[in-house]
């Protein structure tokens, strides 16, 4: 082992660890990759991997908190309330799809591995909950003109539920981003079926 390596910050050291276990958890899955295989791409030893990691669920689980966080302050980075709300609505989208197919290996390890595996299915769902909600409220501060009976967070859930699916194939890229994006908006907007009411956004009427 190099000297230089030895002489990493711990935080630095931590997110090296990190980086090479999201993307190894990503190319061979949670159960087919070894801690011996994340050292190998970390370039540290075994012992010192299990040093800051005492076992691979907790490095996993390290790994998924801190992708769930970059997700959702990214997204949220990229929200201006003042937009219309079809504006808003196509940030969001747009955000989401953009910060996935920058980060594949990150949404592989969010979304295809962590659901996958029971021992991490109330992280994952938390996670989801999470992002609901920030969708939620994005919604409802969006929204300038709402329907008496207007129910944001079933709006977000089917939101979220829709860019998860259309997610994973920009993820894997069965799907252009910017296309999946267009689709989502389109789709959601009309489905809104005008709660979001913006004349100015919304398209002509006779």
């Amino acid at each position: 082992m190099a000297g230089g390596t030895k002489r990493l910050p711990r935080a630095v050291r931590e997110q090296q660890m990190l980086d090479a276990a999201v993307q190894m958890f990503s190319v061979n899955g949670y159960h087919e990759t070894s801690m011996d295989v994340i050292a190998a791409a970390a370039e540290i030893s075994k012992p010192m991997l299990y040093l800051y990691y005492g076992s691979k669920e907790e490095l996993f689980g390290a790994c998924l908190s801190r992708e769930l966080s970059r997700f959702t302050e990214a997204v949220g980075a990229d929200i201006d309330l003042k937009q219309s709300p079809h504006e808003l609505l196509g940030s969001v989208i747009s955000s989401v799809l953009r910060y996935i197919d920058a980060n594949r290996a990150s949404w592989i390890v969010l979304y295809t591995q962590a659901t996958s595996s029971q021992a991490f299915a109330h992280t994952v769902r938390e996670g989801r909950e999470k992002i609901i909600e920030m969708v939620s409220r994005l919604l409802e501060a969006g929204t300038r003109h709402p329907e008496p009976d207007a129910d944001f967070h079933m709006m977000a859930v089917a939101l979220v539920g829709a860019g998860e699916a259309v997610a994973t194939r920009v993820s894997t890229g069965d799907a252009d981003v910017d296309e999946a994006a267009d689709m989502l908006i389109n789709l959601f907007w009309r489905g809104l079926k005008g709660a979001p009411a913006d004349k100015e956004a919304s398209p002509a009427t006779p």
